[in-house]
């Protein structure tokens, strides 16, 4: 279902269909545009001075990046009030800049065969045992939470094949960003908007495999399967996208939520929650749409649950809220 044009999003508590403008032309127009040059340098760094030094190197990395990206600063420090629930110091804002210049880093190790020893611990992964013993894959929802790298290297551990599934533009990105951290890596992308992508998904689960979608940001425009939603998050409506859920209905798969949280060091938590199970069909359209909504808001409840335990986890520098009427105001620093 999709939302018809003109409709205006409610700024209420009670979700209502979007647009799909605002916040998604955030994201798209700020998005993730990495200096490749920069990540050349640090792959060299951190693969010929090691992991000690390549750490020392993020400090004035995440400092420079911090003073001159004047709307990432704004905005780290805005999630930040949410997040913590008090005033936002400098310290706060550096802490989450380094946390994600870290996590970029260790993109480097998790794509190399041994990990350079990270440690990878795994929280409630039993509740993945039962799709992938009945031989139907695993379908995953999570955000942009921590790193998606690590689930790669632990499913490589596992001995499991682990696909991204995204847009064909966000898959040129990530292939770029790739080919700069780690040339002789291949991720396994399953691109949407092509007419075979719902058979090759279909097909990858079936043979046992797992497919990995982040579910916080909106599209560029809204689509015949997908509407955007207004749901409250850490005190205000933000808009989020059914359409991962729509495709795990149509697709009628149980859904995991999975996060790979960094916990500083060499630490990361791979998390797994149960969000959802598809595999009924209900009776009409309008059983889709209650169990597609109730999907949305459990998974909303479990990101923002962890936004407030490890806010400086959280990868989205742009105006999450954005075309809220009650935001408030910049925050300046």
């Amino acid at each position: 279902m999709s939302a018809r044009p003109g409709d205006e999003p409610s700024r209420a508590g009670n979700p209502t269909s979007g647009a799909g403008t605002g916040s998604a032309r955030s994201w798209t127009e700020h998005r993730e545009r990495s200096n490749l040059w920069t990540l050349r340098l640090m792959r060299w760094i951190a693969l010929t001075a090691g992991r000690r030094v390549a750490r020392w190197v993020l400090h004035p990395i995440a400092l420079y990046f911090m003073l001159t990206g004047t709307t990432a600063r704004r905005e780290s420090a805005r999630f930040l009030a949410r997040a913590l629930d008090r005033p936002v110091t400098w310290r706060d804002v550096y802490r989450h800049f380094h946390t994600f210049a870290a996590t970029v880093l260790d993109r480097v190790y998790l794509l190399q065969d041994d990990g350079c020893d990270l440690n990878l611990r795994t929280t409630d992964i039993e509740i993945m045992d039962a799709p992938l013993a009945a031989g139907n894959g695993a379908l995953m929802i999570g955000a942009h939470l921590g790193s998606f790298e690590a689930l790669r290297a632990l499913g490589h551990r596992l001995g499991l094949k682990v696909a991204m599934v995204m847009y064909e533009e966000n898959a040129r990105l990530i292939n770029d960003t790739l080919a700069a951290v780690a040339p002789q890596a291949r991720l396994r992308t399953i691109a949407l908007g092509r007419i075979d992508a719902m058979l090759e998904l279909r097909d990858w689960l079936d043979e046992g495999g797992i497919a990995g979608l982040l579910a916080d940001r909106t599209l560029p425009s809204p689509t015949g399967r997908s509407r955007t939603l207004w749901l409250p998050f850490l005190g205000q409506p933000a808009r989020f996208s059914d359409g991962p859920f729509r495709l795990a209905a149509l697709l009628r798969r149980p859904v995991v939520f999975m996060t790979g949280l960094y916990h500083g060091g060499r630490d990361y938590e791979l998390r797994f929650i149960q969000l959802a199970d598809f595999t009924q069909r209900p009776a009409d359209g309008a059983d889709i749409d209650r169990q597609v909504h109730a999907a949305m808001v459990r998974y909303v409840a479990i990101v923002e649950a962890l936004c407030r335990e490890m806010p400086d986890n959280w990868f989205n520098f742009f105006d999450f809220w954005a075309d809220d009427a009650s935001s408030p105001a910049p925050v300046v620093l």
